[in-house]
Formats: structure tokens, sequence, C-alpha cells
């Protein structure tokens, strides 16, 4: 038995400081293993079957064809399915989609809908069989059409924030403004397409069923799996230990459904693994988006009016809202401010949460028009932001917890150099380049979620922290050991931090900026607990000395705030008038995001968000074909994505900015990295060309046929 300690002194406090990933040599090695590469006795391997119509009915399949193949030992169709419900609320008061009740009617609701499961002893066979299975439909005329002129058929709906938001009288001020702008802005469909695909194995065991999956909250996927299978909550458990990406994509989908339904069929455990194709119509996707935005405004560029409009795709089979009309509700005062998001129902798969749900392509619309309202004033775009700066929420009148916008734009401009830049559009050029510079704001929201955790005290003078966390690549625990560490007054080597194991308790998903920030408390709060009750040189029992907490009612008692991360982004931009190309030659992020835990991983995450939004800018866009209802190209040879070479020179930093409110002082960075970085470059092609862009991605096409306002 071991005594226990009482730590280190505060001038070594590891928070704030840079530190390597503890699981990095893990990674790098190959011993981290991934959902697709843990090991079971009599694995078999699942692979699905999609529709090859947009819309009909499944008439038959041939299956005894494939049942005759080698290797095969089962094929799972909407005959022979087990039988699920998708009566339930899930995670955060989220019903499920229907798409995850698979197999369980011959209906086709888009093209990729999942028909069938071929299960074989090996991943070759499957795959084979799967390929040889015939289906025949009855197919029905599709519309996969998305535009603003789909407007007529659109509804509002409440999705994780509501729908419409109403303030003041919006046609009284746009009459009473000096300036006006009136503008619609398109983006694209987007998918998120993380490095690990979408893999699950399922098998039952003494009674419980264990899915061994690539998530983002294995809580989450096992409460949904026992609701839909109708088990008790107590016989469900899902392992995510390491996750390659998952950007909003990795929930509850069809292959986790398909593989416990093959597992309890076959009584032996099933794998199943998406293609990157398949994740094109399984994992879902950012829905395209059409937006108008009206601004009115004093000479001065004082808004008097805002407002924002945004038309989203949805599938037939669930609503699922893309809220780009909220980016607006806590930036700027208007007397005035009406934001509407409406969903417009067609023959395709259901879009899902993507990085920066909304904000991303809301801050496009809202950022772009506040650079053209900047350009009607004859005022800097920057000094017009700070005019408007407000001193409460602009719409719900909330004090912020925090709002240091105005510092991310002094330091970013001063940084950037943002003193020099000539007003003028088009006048900078460097041989056969034209140059320009851009700026847009960003912000996100700030959440915290109820989580539990429970450290140990171990025999060895070790301590075990238990939270089910999910490390999706963002670096979670290595902040989480920082935090730890702190909180017991211990270095880092004494902290072994597990997560990823839905029986280590709820917890909060890694999603909405709010997982490190609603895990740091929970763990915190059992440490501190734990150390408190720990005499100096008291002994340790052989089996640890445990605390536990659960940081429901703390949460439910913050005060009613607009808790927000913000940031200010800049870009410089070279484009050949003759070829249409566009380079970003550098960006610059700087980001008020509450208290950075680990700057080294920090940052990582700012700069590959930044890049996110670049790629947004100029390259990512999924294209329907309206014959057959399905994404041209739908690989990463055919979807275009930016890469860390596209931009010479990228910088991201913080001002200091804690959250007086939170035990650590964390507010969220996961997502506020993305948003605004397409609207800075955006604003910068228009101030190199002169031109004004106003559909993304700026492609080279574009660019050539561009004349006057595009």
């Amino acid at each position: 038995m071991t005594t226990a300690t009482t730590g280190r002194s505060a001038a070594d406090r590891v928070t704030g400081t840079a530190h390597t990933r503890v699981e990095g040599r893990d990674k790098v090695t190959g011993a981290a293993r991934y959902a697709a590469e843990v090991p079971f006795a009599e694995l078999a391997h699942g692979w699905l079957v999609l529709s090859t119509v947009a819309r009909g009915r499944v008439r038959a399949l041939d299956t005894d064809t494939v049942l005759a193949m080698p290797g095969v030992l089962t094929v799972l169709t909407h005959h022979n399915a087990p039988r699920v419900d998708t009566d339930f609320v899930g995670m955060m008061g989220v019903p499920p989609d229907p798409g995850t009740a698979l197999f369980q009617h011959d209906r086709v609701p888009h093209r990729g809908w999942p028909v069938a499961l071929v299960v074989a002893e090996t991943s070759e066979q499957a795959r084979e069989a799967a390929e040889t299975l015939v289906v025949h439909y009855d197919e029905e005329p599709h519309d996969v059409a998305f535009s603003a002129g789909r407007e007529a058929e659109a509804y509002p709906v409440d999705g994780h924030m509501p729908a419409v938001v109403e303030k003041g009288d919006l046609d009284r001020e746009l009459a009473a403004s000096a300036v006006v702008v009136d503008a619609e802005y398109t983006t694209p469909e987007e998918h998120h397409n993380p490095m690990e695909p979408h893999a699950a194995t399922a098998r039952w065991e003494g009674g419980r069923l264990e899915v061994v999956d690539s998530n983002q909250g294995t809580h989450w996927v096992a409460g949904d799996l026992a609701n839909l299978f109708s088990l008790d909550p107590g016989t469900v458990r899902v392992r995510s230990e390491h996750v390659g990406g998952g950007f909003g994509s990795k929930g509850v989908r069809a292959h986790q459904v398909a593989a416990v339904m093959a597992a309890t069929v076959l009584h032996r455990p099933v794998r199943v693994v998406m293609t990157r194709r398949q994740m094109f119509s399984l994992a879902g996707y950012r829905s395209p988006t059409a937006q108008r935005v009206r601004l009115g405004a004093d000479p001065d560029g004082r808004l008097r009016a805002l407002e924002h409009r945004s038309l989203n795709q949805t599938s037939t089979v669930h609503e699922f809202v893309e809220p780009s009309a909220a980016a607006g509700r806590s930036m700027y005062a208007a007397d005035a401010h009406h934001t509407v998001s409406r969903l417009v129902r067609l023959d395709v798969p259901t879009p899902t949460w993507m990085r920066a749900p909304g904000e991303a392509p809301g801050s496009f619309a809202l950022e772009s028009a506040l650079d053209e309202l900047a350009e009607k004033c004859g005022v800097d775009p920057i000094d017009l932001r700070l005019r408007n700066e407000p001193a409460v929420g602009p719409v719900s009148g909330l004090p912020f917890a925090g709002r240091n916008l105005v510092a991310c734009f002094r330091e970013g401009a001063r940084r950037f150099g943002w003193a020099e830049r000539d007003p003028r559009p088009g006048v900078r050029r460097e041989g056969r380049w034209l140059l320009g510079t851009g700026t847009a704001a960003a912000s996100f929201p700030a959440m915290a979620m109820p989580s539990t955790a429970s450290v140990t005290a171990e025999a060895d003078g070790t301590f075990t922290v238990r939270i089910n966390a999910a490390d999706i690549g963002t670096g979670a625990r290595t902040a989480l050991t920082l935090i730890a560490a702190d909180a017991l007054d211990v270095p880092t080597d004494r902290v072994l931090v597990r997560i990823g194991d839905s029986d280590l308790g709820p917890a909060m998903v890694a999603g909405g900026s709010a997982g490190t920030r609603s895990w740091a408390w929970a763990v915190t709060a059992a440490a501190e607990e734990l150390r408190r009750g720990l005499a100096p040189g008291a002994d340790i029992p052989p089996q640890g000395i445990t605390v536990r907490s659960d940081t429901t009612e703390a949460v439910g008692a913050l005060a009613q705030k607009e808790r927000h991360s913000f940031g200010a982004q800049f870009a410089e931009v070279a484009v050949d008038p003759a070829t249409g190309e566009t380079r970003v030659r550098r960006m610059l992020g700087v980001f008020a995001a509450g208290r950075i835990v680990n700057p080294l991983t920090a940052r990582n995450q700012l700069v590959g968000g930044m890049i996110w939004g670049l790629s947004m800018a100029l390259h990512e866009e999924a294209v329907r074909d309206p014959a057959s209802g399905g994404v041209y190209g739908a690989d990463l040879a055919g979807y275009h994505v930016a890469a860390h070479a596209d931009v010479p020179h990228v910088e991201a930093d913080w001002v200091d900015d804690p959250d007086p409110d939170d035990p650590v002082g964390i507010k969220g960075i996961g997502e506020v990295g993305t948003v605004g970085a397409a609207a800075a470059i955006a604003n910068a092609v228009w101030h190199a060309t002169g031109v004004r862009h106003r559909d993304l991605p700026i492609r080279p096409d574009r660019i050539l046929s561009a004349g006057g306002d595009a």
C-alpha cells in the first residue's frame, strides 16, 4: 500500500502548457486499434446492399443465388430482419432518424437506402455476394432538385435551436435605413469524410450485447441501440477507444444496427464497415443552403435591421434543420432582428450535424453581407463590425459570459497588417496575380452538458480517471489528463484516463464544442472531492479509493447568459484572372475561446477548422445527378477537399478569455475555427477582383464567367 501525497506546487500546474498526446506513440506505431481492427474469434463480415433507385419499392430480391455462394451465412432483408422500434427520444432530446430502422419495409425513400445485408465468413466473400445480389424495384418518379425556388414549399422546423426568432419591426427599420443590402447566397451539399470509415462489430456474450464502434459518444449509441431493439439499457455495452475523425457524422447509423441484427440472428460476432462510397449515402452530410440576407443601416453603418432567411433540404423520412439563419442571433446589434430557417423535403438522404452546423454556411452569408454593407457605406469592414458590437445578446437581451470579439479583431488586424490595406478592390497586382485581403467574424455557442466521472486513488500512488468521453482526434485524452493532474495536484505521469466505454456512465458526446468543457467539469469535481478526502500520509487500500461526480445539478444551476466562443478570421488570396485559379496565401485566426487547456492540440484544432473553411470556400461541392438521385463522384477522388498544402502560411492564436462560470474556464474550440473562414476568403476574392461571389465554392469557372456582380 502507498500513501497519498500532497502533490505539486501551484507553479507546476500543467493546464495551459503544451503537451504531446498521451496516446500519440500508440497511434504512430499502430498499437492503437480502431473499430475495424479489434480482433474477435469467429468473426463474420456484413456488407450493405444499397438501393440503385431514388424512390420506389423493393419488389423482389434474388437471395437464393447469393445464399449458395461460398462463405455466405445469411442475407437480411425486410422479409427476415429483426424488428426495431423508433418511437423514442434519443440523445439531447432528438428523436432518432427513421433511417436507422433498417429492413423494416419495402419502401425506398432515396438512392443509397439499405435494402439488404449480406453476411459471410470474410469481407471479400460478403462484398462479392452483395455485388451479385439482384434487387427488383417498382421505381417511382423522384425529386432531388434543391434551389432557392423551392421556398414556396418550405416550412420552418425547430431543430437544436428555434427556427424563427423575431425582434422589432423589420419593415419599418428597413424603410428608415439610408443603406440597404439585399443579397442571396448559396452553399452546396458537403460531406464529412473522416479518415476512419464508419465501422462496428456486434456480439452477444453472457446475455449482454457488446458493440465495438467508431463513434462520438458510446452512451448515445448504447442508449439508442437499447431503445431500437427494446433491450434493458444495462445489457448493452458500446466501446469506442480510438476514433479517426467524426465531425458530427459518427452517431447512430445503419452499420451499427445492421451489425446488431446479424449478430442476433447468427449468434456470432459480425462486423460491418462502410465503404467510402456508402458513407456519401449513409453517414449524413451538410445540406445545401439558399440564404437571403437583408441589412438596413444608417450612413455610418450602424445596423437598424438584420434579416437572415435560410432554406435547406431534408429527406422525406426525417426532418433535420441546418440552422444557418441562427448565425447572427448573437453577433450584431440591430433595432429589428428577424431570422428563420426553413426546410424543403426531397428524395435525398437525411442531412445531419456537420462541423459548425448552421454557423459555417450561415456565417458565409452574413459575413459576406456585412462586407457588402461596409463597401456601400464606405466604412472599413472591421470598423463596421465594431460599430455594431452589442452590449448584451442582440435578441435575447442576456448578458454575455465574456465577449472578446473586439480584442480578436484588434490583435488580428495588428498581426495581419490590416492598417496597410488599400480598401479599393482590384488594384493590387503581382505579375499575373490579383491580390486581395478579407476578414470575417466567427462565433459558436459554448455549452456545458451534464456528465458523470469517477477518479480512483490507486494503491501504487497513481490515479485512474474514468469518464465516458470520446477522443475523435482532438486530443481530449490529453486535455483531461492535464485537467485531472491539476485538480489532484500531481504530475501527469501519475494520471491514467480511461474513456470511450458506455459502462463508464453517462457523459456528453464529442460534439457541439461542448465535450471537453462538460467532461472537464465532471473530472474536476470528482478529483477535487477525492483530494479533499485524502488525508496527508493516509494509507490507500488495495482496491483504491474512488469518488464519483455528477454535474447535472451544477450545470442546471448555471446563470442564463449568452455563452459563445468568438474569433476574427483573416485571409489573403491571389487570383489569376486568366485561369480563374485562386490561391490562399495566408490565413490568420485570433480567437476568444475560453481557457486553452493544451495549446499544442488547441492550435491543431483551430488550424484544421480554418483549412476546413478554406475547403468550403474553394473546393467542397457534392453534386446530385437529377436522373439517378445519387452524388456524382462519391469518393475522395471526385469530392475535392483542401489539405494543409493548399495554404502556405496559416496561424491560429487566441486572446485571454476564461469563462468565469466554468470551473476550468473552458468554452470550446472544436468548431469556431471553421466559422467565418469561408467568408474571409470570399471577401478577399472580392477585394482582389472587384467581383462579389455569393455562391460557394468559388470555382475557377465562376471566376472566369463572372461579369459585374456574380
